[in-house]
């Protein structure tokens, strides 16, 4: 969407464009035990995917590592891409985009609530705590039926 603004120095109209905020979640599935998820720290409160906004000049995966390590404490390695996350009205505060990631904890002991979580807390799949903030909801069901469609080796 363009907008149209008087420029602050000379009055002539210039074309600001108002789009999403790019944003990632890390889903961290520990073997045996489940996914991980924080509690936010900040509103809006509830249980949500580890995750955040996408600074400027780094790309995705570097901020999802980033992120998850600064809310879970875990070093982790991205395995793969779960999906990307678009919806309008996905978070209440601005429209963003997100991007998830399914990643495996390099150090699953060094397990810790830090930065933008009040606590966390590791689920079995498809038990999922309430509320869930944003569109986790859908994001966690999406990676349930994908674990349910993959046949193990």
């Amino acid at each position: 969407m363009a907008l149209v603004k008087p420029c602050p120095q000379c009055g002539h109209s210039i074309v600001h464009y108002r789009n999403p905020v790019p944003t990632v979640d890390t889903l961290i599935h520990l073997p045996g035990r489940g996914v991980v998820l924080i509690e936010r720290l900040n509103e809006p409160y509830g249980w949500a995917l580890p995750g955040g906004f996408v600074d400027y000049g780094e790309s995705a995966e570097a901020a999802a590592i980033r992120e998850a390590k600064e809310e879970t404490g875990l070093t982790v390695e991205l395995t793969s891409l779960l999906g990307v996350y678009s919806h309008p009205s996905r978070d209440p505060r601005q429209h963003t985009l997100s991007v998830v990631y399914i990643a495996q904890a390099l150090d699953p002991d060094e397990l810790a609530a830090g930065d933008d979580a009040k606590n966390l807390s590791v689920f079995p799949v498809g038990q999922w705590p309430k509320p869930l903030c944003f569109d986790h909801e859908r994001i966690l069901n999406d990676y349930a039926t994908l674990l349910k469609r993959v046949k193990p080796l």
